[in-house]
């Protein structure tokens, strides 16, 4: 089976009450339409997962992030390919997160992750950010 290797955003604020919030996209195009990720995508050959990411998020939401923290390498088979999925804490540095390939956006507290239709990947991801 293919193995495809991508990088995800766990794109973090804090809202007018103080709580932290997640950025969360709804995916607008392909087999998985209208599912609920972590913005990101695949790594081109010579760029590290960060660099990814960086460029990633700059082609589909127009901002420019700083990456942090590593927090976990998501495996999960599709029925076609296997997912490879660096998840990466990142920050807005510069933008106001315009989406150019994504059906929806929202922020999102902690404890209402679970309210959305997420991705079977992203998923496993929820569960450990919670």
């Amino acid at each position: 089976m293919k193995t495809v290797k991508v990088v995800a955003a766990v794109i973090k604020a804090t809202n007018e009450n103080g709580e932290p919030i997640i950025f969360a996209t709804q995916r607008g195009y392909g087999e998985l339409k209208g599912g609920w990720e972590f913005p990101g995508g695949k790594i081109e050959e010579g760029e590290t997962p960060q660099q990814a990411l960086k460029r990633e998020i700059m082609e589909e939401l127009d901002t420019e992030i700083k990456v942090g923290d590593f927090i976990h390498t998501i495996e999960y088979d599709y029925p076609t390919f296997h997912l490879s999925m660096d998840c990466f804490w990142c920050e807005i540095i510069k933008g106001d997160l315009v989406l150019k390939e994504h059906e929806a956006a929202r922020w999102i507290t902690l404890d209402k992750l679970d309210d959305l239709g997420w991705l079977p990947a992203d998923i496993q991801l929820v569960k450990e950010l919670k």
